[in-house]
């Protein structure tokens, strides 16, 4: 009888220590930037509970050639009132194919996979993009992403010197911070902000990693020389895109496709154009390039040590994909896991 693996989260976190999460990241945009994966849009499912809570069910599958040679599938479901209720806001489950017979072959527990592959994006372009060697970077938001990328920017950035932490709830930061020195014997200090404002200034590495769903952070609270990674996609406000001197996506057809954060809104509205786009006059902005073409040659990246640079991150299958397909090769080896009959 055969049989599919299912690996729970401890399993999951326990194989992913043996990862190169950002090199493994780098090589998963070289390969979508060479054309060899698939990446169709997002099934995207919305709906109102019973309490007239707005939550979300996301269904993401693609495909990745080269040395993976792997297709399968993410589905995350969110609901940001699940925090007061003791509960992750974010859960999921991630799926390996046998790419010849289409077989599942493997079921993962997929959050915390889908949390290091977004702190992975973050650092792989805070290494590409910053001017010199990150000493100092800010986070806002200390929820599971604010706490990957907490984790990994401390594996990724021997020079790193102090981190500062925002969240409406200070609490939420101290914890995170408390954590982070407790875990790692990090001599990093922290800074718990009193505002956002304070943290965006702080330094010229800044994450957003928050559940806003409206932009508050202006163009001028950028200092010269910064790169905003904006994982939660609704931090900036319409200017901070418009005046940046530097715009990466990751794919800009999904961005575009998507109509509910405020890059796609702002295409639609005429206001933002896609790197290969023609331009109707030179009042419209456009998108500089795809994360792929920085360690492809085909963008140089920051030209002048003061340039302004945004990153809006929307967040790949293939990079769940990728994490997933090596963390079922690591169990397959260790016999990690447990086999479930079909």
């Amino acid at each position: 009888m055969e049989h599919l693996l299912y690996l729970n989260g401890q399993e999951v976190k326990k194989i992913c220590q043996d990862i190169d999460a950002v090199a493994l990241i780098r090589q998963v945009f070289q390969l979508h930037r060479a054309g060899e994966t698939i990446l169709p849009d997002e099934a995207y499912l919305g709906w109102n509970t019973p309490h007239n809570e707005t939550v979300r069910s996301l269904n993401m599958p693609a495909y990745l050639g080269g040395r993976f040679q792997s297709a399968g599938t993410k589905i995350i479901n969110s609901n940001p009132k699940n925090v007061g209720r003791g509960l992750p806001r974010a859960s999921g489950l991630t799926m390996v194919f046998d790419s010849e017979t289409t077989q599942i072959r493997c079921m993962m527990e997929g959050s915390y996979i889908s949390a290091l592959r977004t702190a992975s994006v973050s650092m792989l372009c805070l290494q590409r993009l910053s001017h010199g060697e990150a000493r100092r970077i800010a986070i806002i938001g200390s929820g599971a992403i604010g706490k990957a990328h907490l984790g990994l920017a401390l594996s990724t950035f021997p020079l790193l010197e102090e981190i500062a932490l925002f969240d409406l709830d200070r609490s939420a930061a101290e914890k995170m911070a408390a954590e982070a020195q407790a875990s790692s014997k990090t001599k990093v200090t922290f800074h718990i902000m009193s505002d956002a404002k304070s943290a965006v200034q702080f330094s010229l590495g800044v994450v957003f990693a928050t559940t806003v769903t409206n932009g508050y952070v202006p163009y001028s609270w950028l200092n010269p020389g910064t790169v905003a990674v904006n994982v939660s996609l609704d931090d900036l406000n319409e200017d901070a895109y418009l005046r940046c001197d530097h715009l990466f996506v990751d794919d800009w057809g999904l961005v575009r496709a998507d109509s509910r954060r405020l890059l796609g809104k702002l295409y639609r509205e005429g206001k933002i154009a896609g790197p290969n786009d023609t331009l109707p006059d030179q009042s419209v902005r456009k998108v500089d390039g795809e994360i792929g073409d920085l360690f492809s040659g085909h963008h140089p990246g920051r030209k002048k040590a003061d340039d302004i640079i945004v990153v809006n991150p929307f967040g790949l299958a293939i990079e769940d994909v990728a994490f997933a397909t090596e963390v079922y090769a690591l169990a397959k080896q260790r016999n990690l896991g447990t086999l479930l009959p079909r």
